[in-house]
């Protein structure tokens, strides 16, 4: 949201005041922060203090390397919730030091690495953030005018504000950006990677990939100049980078207080790291996950015979699916979602799923939710009675017809609704569903509702909404399966919600572009957090050409979790290709990437258990957090990084040319042996068995034998270990398919050490 017209005039009907100048500065009464004092005006005298606002900034220390800073204008502003859930493992030791210059007379307060100095000035404005012990190495400042406040419409007469229901009443501030400095994350994002120069609204909407709106919207940012910010509000929050200010980032909300945290890292790694420690890093996921997902799709036509013969096809082309998953109409029309299977389509559906899982055609069951009711259901009308659904203000259910006809929406402030909802789900469990598609949750009203709990803001239900739902659902699989084998197919998020996973990127169109759009998406996500992501492989909409559905299997069985899944096509490879059955065809295709999939298993789950500890994406991980000393990896959005030791450059021309860069250090084609120099840019030309996958020098890559097609076996037998120009201290950490370390191969003396701990035929090859 803009209050200015250009750098001399506010915008059309807003007011718009700012802290002028520090007129005091206390101590916080936690002892590990400092209060400043910031009229509106510069105080020349006494008479200055006079009718006038003021703005209170509170930084506090937070855990070493963060400080927490708040603006308020009016105190007595009722706090309401919802509030994210921060510091879910607990916080770290505080220990804020405040120290004031014997020359300069400025106030500094420090948190471990990171400090916040206060300009001593007379009548100056101006707080700067940079590393402890290095005042002059600025990360960034608040200059003169960049915290304030705003009123719209605006007003000669302060007595207006005695009625403040005809006024909006915003915060915001304003930190610079330096040059060169780009600015990354903001959640699941499909436009440009860099955000200098976009306005953005956090604010979960069911946009498509193709759009500005996002369905997974999180207040959290990393800057290439190493340090995060994380905007402590569920609310609506309004970013303009680099717009209203090309030199500065303003992030603003309505209401009488703002408050953000400030992360330094240095490193892009340790950022996240931090950035997990408020909001919680990823749930460990089970090794069946990682396998090949295979949907119905959304409206197609299927029942128990097509499922089989989907599942028969698949096994009769050697193409293992770990997943099966049921798509909205495995409920009955109009009656989504109330947790049962349609009778005429499904009329034995626990022992259809006992005859799939004995059948061996797949191993786990997921079924697709949402948190809505359509009204045709004979379950709307006791959720109804018994309070289970939003309201509005005059005490009638909320309804609409977008979505479902008449449908209401589940409140979850609602103990006795959580509860329902839960008997829904295990309900599930006991027919032998195995994982949930929790979808939607982004279309939440904000006005004329009334949620059961009357503290709760309904602004700030809105995003927080995805949190909720998704957490309930998580915490019924782990009470059901075990901590460890709870998975989701999340749509909706924020911030938190990378705590169940796994989410995909929503529905995206069966195009090149589309692609594109989703690689974006989920390098944007992992820099807000979020360790595990997928996406539609062919696309949602429309009808993939064969050439885009196997591009498309290339990428999305090189992301962390791979699905299959349509809108009003099925994705199953013969549909696609009239059952080419050539080397070249869709079959044939996907099958070698499944297969690769299986054999990469070793490096990947072990990789997985180190993006849960550290907080980081496993795939797609931007090229930045890797090499963030390298300036071109800041701009890269069309290739990512597997854990930290494989490349992965997706095709998006149908003639196979793709262009990507390799940073400096020798790279290893992983199918040829071809090495490359880093620091460069480089084209190739692929078929669809193949893609740009370099290893990493100074790596020692486990993969399982050739052939292995299972996604859960013994990561210790029969394994191959690669050393690509492994040197002296390279390590690879080995799991069992529980994730749990069994122990270390690392080079030591020259030789490879640790051999010991492979079974059966393992063998180690230096490439």
């Amino acid at each position: 949201m803009r209050f200015r017209d250009g750098q001399w005039l506010t915008a059309e009907n807003t007011r718009v005041e700012y802290a002028e100048e520090v007129y005091s500065i206390t101590p916080t009464p936690s002892g590990n922060g400092i209060s400043l004092l910031c009229p509106t005006r510069k105080v020349h005298s006494r008479g200055d203090t006079l009718n006038l606002s003021t703005l209170t900034i509170d930084i506090e220390a937070a855990f070493d390397g963060c400080l927490s800073i708040e603006t308020t204008h009016w105190h007595g502003a009722v706090r309401r919730g919802p509030n994210f859930d921060l510091y879910p493992s607990g916080q770290p030791p505080v220990s804020g030091s405040i120290s004031k210059s014997s020359t300069s007379g400025d106030t500094t307060l420090s948190s471990g690495s990171l400090s916040a100095a206060v300009s001593a000035k007379p009548h100056d404005f101006e707080i700067s953030f940079h590393p402890t012990g290095t005042p002059n190495k600025k990360l960034t400042t608040l200059l003169n005018r960049s915290v304030g406040l705003a009123y719209s419409p605006g007003f000669s007469n302060p007595l207006s504000t005695a009625d403040m229901r005809n006024f909006s009443h915003h915060i915001f501030t304003q930190h610079t950006l330096s040059v060169g400095e780009t600015i990354h994350g903001l959640g699941e994002r499909f436009g440009a990677f860099n955000k200098i120069g976009q306005t953005i609204s956090l604010w979960n909407a069911d946009g498509g990939t193709s759009s500005d709106q996002a369905y997974k919207n999180i207040p959290f940012y990393l800057s290439s100049r190493g340090y995060g910010v994380f905007i402590d509000t569920p609310d609506k929050v309004e970013l303009e980078i680099g717009t209203e200010r090309c030199c500065r980032l303003q992030k603003s909300v309505e209401g009488q207080r703002l408050k953000w945290y400030i992360i330094y890292g240095p490193t892009p790694k340790e950022v996240l790291q931090k950035y997990a420690i408020l909001t919680g890093k990823a749930g460990k996921v089970p090794a069946w996950s990682f396998g090949l997902w295979l949907s119905t799709s959304f409206t197609t036509e299927y029942d128990e015979v097509t499922v089989n013969s989907f599942l028969e096809g698949m096994k009769a082309r050697d193409i293992p699916v770990e997943v099966f998953h049921y798509d909205c109409f495995w409920l009955k029309a109009f009656h989504w979602c109330d947790f049962v299977f349609d009778s005429k389509k499904f009329p034995d559906p626990k022992g259809q799923i006992e005859r799939l899982k004995a059948s061996g055609l797949v191993k786990k069951v997921c079924v697709w939710t949402n948190p809505y009711l359509g009204q045709a259901s004979p379950v709307f009308q006791e959720a109804a009675q018994k309070g289970y659904l939003l309201k509005r203000k005059n005490g009638d259910v909320f309804q609409w017809d977008l979505w479902q006809g008449g449908m209401g929406i589940v409140d979850f402030t609602n103990p006795a609704a959580c509860d329902w909802f839960r008997w829904c789900i295990e309900g599930l469990c006991d027919i032998g569903v195995d994982s949930i598609k929790t979808d939607f949750g982004e279309r939440i009203p904000w006005e004329d509702v009334q949620w059961f709990d009357t503290s709760v803001d309904p602004g700030r239900m809105h995003n927080y909404y995805a949190f909720v739902y998704n957490k309930l659902v998580y915490e019924v699989l782990q009470k059901r399966y075990g901590q460890n084998e709870a998975v989701l197919f999340a749509r909706a998020a924020t911030a938190g919600t990378q705590r169940f996973p796994l989410t995909w990127g929503g529905d995206c169109e069966s195009t090149p572009e589309a692609m594109a759009e989703s690689v974006r998406g989920g390098l944007s996500l992992g820099l807000s957090g979020f360790s595990f992501w997928s996406v539609d492989i062919g696309g949602f909409e429309g009808y993939p050409p064969p050439w885009i559905y196997k591009r498309w299997v290339a990428f999305g069985l090189l992301c962390s979790h791979s699905r299959l899944h349509g809108s009003n096509s099925y994705r199953v490879p013969w549909t696609v290709d009239e059952d080419d059955k050539s080397e070249e065809g869709c079959s044939a295709t996907l099958r070698k990437w499944t297969h690769l999939k299986a054999r990469l298993m070793p490096y990947l789950f072990s990789q997985a258990q180190e993006s849960v500890r550290d907080g980081l994406p496993l795939s797609l991980r931007a090229m930045c957090l890797e090499f963030p000393e390298d300036p071109t990896a800041w701009t890269l959005d069309r290739q990512f990084m597997v854990g930290n030791s494989l490349l992965v450059a997706p095709v998006f021309e149908e003639d196979g040319t793709v262009q990507f860069y390799l940073p400096k250090g020798k790279w290893t084609n992983f199918f040829t042996g071809e090495v490359k120099e880093g620091s460069s840019w480089y084209t190739e030309t692929h078929g669809f068995s193949t893609l740009p996958l370099y290893v990493r020098e100074n790596t020692l890559l486990v993969l399982g034998k050739e052939g292995e097609t299972r996604k859960v076996y013994d990561y210790t037998e029969n394994v191959e270990v690669r050393s690509y120009s492994a040197q002296e201290g390279a390590k690879a950490a080995l799991v069992d398919n529980q994730g749990d370390e069994v122990g270390v191969l690392e080079v030591k003396g020259g030789e490879i050490t640790g051999t010991e701990l492979l079974k059966g035929e393992h063998k180690v090859i230096t490439v």
